[in-house]
């Protein structure tokens, strides 16, 4: 810690390498708390291990920021939004994505001046002006010393914290202390080493610890010398601790190690049972795991997750036999297609919520199981529809490059005109035509079209003349544009398909809201009538924007607050900071309209932060700017200059959560 303080001060990039296992990401976690206080706009933390693809770096990256991407690359959405931060940005994990890793940071480093980077990483990035501080094994003890003097050694000092985890009132005493630190040097000081053996003292006396250990290690003298001797000895721990399992939890440690985004018990249970392990079992080995420091334990709100360090996991799954990893991948990519089958947010059911918080958590698991499906042609299609099914994810988390990324790599890969296909055409457009990308959507949209009509496949030609619809509008031909969109929800009326047509009166919705406030009220009303009646909370708050948004062009600003204070608690669940700075928008001015001008600096305030790290501004968008202008130049003239700019920053200083409670509470 004292050389991370000291190299922060006076470098912008530091690097913490070291072995696996060897403690660079709880040092810099640790570090990134205590120093918190150094960095006025906080510490961005994130995590890369379950990130697969270089090219998703920077949309994770920016999606960590709260960065929600808009119809422009996440890239420069990214460099606005950290422009001026004074910040530390952590990222964790950089080895298996070492270009991506480097190429970001050094565009950081050159455009960002006051953000400072810390990476950990097994290799250095060789990034211009990068700090490298090696992060070595914890010093071990002198078995010959004295009890006090091995006590004090860092290396004995974990080894009794976790000991007396699972053996209370465990000390170094006179009588142990020798072994105690033969122990330590056994397991040259490496932080995973020593956790994963201080765990087996639940079941072992420490003379027999150290007498395992000590075969263990003469068994991997034949293993590879040229190695480094921690790498040689992290192994050696980890076979040893393989050896202390039963069969049993060594076989569900080899299935668990193929989910890289953690696993809760019911999964474990449907994916990893069969064979050498019955259905019934699964709980108990699973504790024993947990027991053994092989998992740890993730406490969510509605659920308990278990989740592996990365030098554990990888080591489980080399265990995996080819037949057996084979049956896996089976069952892993069948369960991932079936969950995102039943928690499609385009559905209008009660528990959209709950399914987009679901999605956001099994994410890592989901990209892990479209890799899997598109590594074979014969399961490629599956991984398609994945990507297909998920659309809608894609489209409300903001998350466009990524979606796409998973959209266009099956279209590649399947040229099947099969329900996949199609689905990922028309869904592959709307995305693009959200990124500004008219010329992709436009072919994305003909093919399907063409396709659904060869095919008969009528549900996939309405989505088509919808998707169409939304291109015209997009592209200013209004009439056209509408009428396609109201032939496209006539036809889902008529196919009784009401989820199509929720989705067709939000897309016209938001168009219309700007030019026909009207239509888009009346719109948005018969949106929201649909959803009451199937309680969809997600696409309600969509409605009621829409709705607010028409009822302040119509001169209602009463209405207009009434109608955004009810859809702050659905986009907060689910993180729409794109949706959020709307609403302290709208807030800001109808806050204004009834005359509380230091409500409306304070929500101008807090919008402006939110736009800032977006990289947009209201005045980008037409139902905003004379708005936004108005509702400026009348708190300004009721306030004064000096007392609007304190409200206004004061305002710019909340975080989001705390701006959007704010607005509630006053509101």
């Amino acid at each position: 810690m004292s050389e991370v303080r000291r190299l922060l001060r006076r470098t912008r990039l530091l690097t913490l390498t070291g072995a696996g296992g060897v403690g660079k990401t709880r040092l810099a976690f640790h570090a990134a708390r205590v120093l918190r206080g150094w960095f006025p706009d906080g510490v961005l933390i994130v995590e890369l291990a379950s990130l697969e693809e270089g090219r998703l770096l920077v949309p994770t990256v920016a999606a960590a920021a709260g960065i929600r991407e808009t119809d422009r690359e996440a890239m420069p959405l990214l460099l606005a939004g950290l422009a001026d931060k004074r910040m530390l940005l952590l990222l964790d994990g950089c080895e298996h994505l070492l270009e991506s890793c480097a190429a970001l940071v050094d565009r950081l480093l050159r455009t960002t001046p006051r953000l400072r980077i810390m990476a950990t990483s097994r290799h250095r990035l060789g990034v211009l002006g990068e700090q490298v501080l090696p992060i070595s094994s914890l010093p071990v003890a002198d078995q010959h010393a004295p009890t006090r003097e091995i006590a004090r050694c860092e290396a004995v000092r974990l080894f009794t914290d976790r000991a007396t985890a699972v053996r209370p009132g465990f000390g170094v005493t006179a009588a142990n202390a020798a072994t105690v630190a033969r122990i330590s040097q056994r397991l040259d000081g490496i932080p995973l080493a020593i956790e994963l053996a201080a765990a087996r003292l639940r079941s072992t006396p420490l003379d027999r610890l150290l007498s395992d250990l000590d075969d263990r290690f003469t068994v991997l003298t034949g293993g590879d010398r040229a190695a480094p001797p921690r790498h040689q000895t992290l192994r050696a721990t980890m076979d040893w601790s393989r050896s202390m399992c039963s069969p049993a939890e060594g076989h569900l440690w080899a299935r668990l190690a193929t989910f890289p985004g953690g696993v809760d018990l019911d999964t474990a249970e449907e994916v990893c049972a069969g064979g050498e392990i019955d259905r019934e079992e699964i709980f108990d080995l699973i504790a024993g795991l947990v027991d053994k420091s092989v998992l740890t334990v993730e406490r969510l709100p509605t659920d308990l997750r278990y989740r592996m360090l990365d030098s554990i996991r990888a080591y489980g799954r080399e265990s995996l036999a080819p037949a057996e990893e084979e049956r896996l991948r089976r069952r892993y990519c069948a369960h991932y297609r079936s969950l995102v089958g039943r928690l499609r947010i385009d559905r209008m059911t009660s528990d959209q919520l709950d399914s987009f918080q679901t999605l956001q958590v099994e994410l890592p698991n989901i990209r892990a199981a479209m890799d899997a499906c598109y590594a074979r042609p014969a399961s490629a299609p599956a991984g398609l529809e994945v990507a297909s099914t998920l659309w809608g994810f894609w489209l409300l988390a903001g998350a466009l490059t990524e979606g796409r990324h998973w959209l266009e790599r099956g279209l590649r890969l399947v040229s099947t005109p099969g329900r996949a296909r199609l689905t990922a055409l028309w869904a592959d457009s709307l995305l693009a035509l959200h990124q500004r990308d008219p010329s992709t959507a436009v072919t994305r949209i003909e093919e399907c079209q063409a396709l659904a009509e060869e095919t008969g496949d009528a549900t996939a030609a309405a989505f088509a003349t919808m998707v169409s619809g939304v291109a015209a509008l997009s592209a200013g031909d209004d009439r056209r544009g509408l009428a396609l969109m109201e032939q496209a929800r006539n036809r889902h009326w008529d196919a009784g398909d009401l989820n199509a047509v929720g989705i067709n009166l939000y897309l016209a919705s938001m168009f219309c809201v700007v030019k026909d406030p009207d239509l888009g009220a009346a719109l948005g009303e018969e949106l929201m009538a649909l959803c009451d009646a199937r309680d969809a909370p997600l696409f309600r708050a969509y409605a009621l924007f829409a709705i607010g948004i028409a009822a302040w062009k119509q001169g209602d600003w009463r209405r207009a607050e009434t109608m955004m204070l009810q859809v702050a608690e659905p986009w907060s669940v689910i993180e729409d900071r794109w949706g959020l700075a709307q609403l302290l928008e709208v807030l800001a001015w109808t806050a204004g309209a009834g005359g509380t001008q230091e409500r409306a600096a304070r929500l101008l305030g807090a919008a402006d932060r939110v736009w800032h790290e977006l990289g947009f501004s209201p005045t980008q968008l037409p139902y905003h700017v004379r708005s936004h202008q108005q509702c400026e130049t009348r708190a300004r003239e009721a306030l004064g200059s000096r007392t609007f700019t304190r409200e206004f920053r004061g305002g710019a200083q909340l975080d989001l959560a705390t701006a959007v409670a704010d607005a509630l509470h006053e509101g």
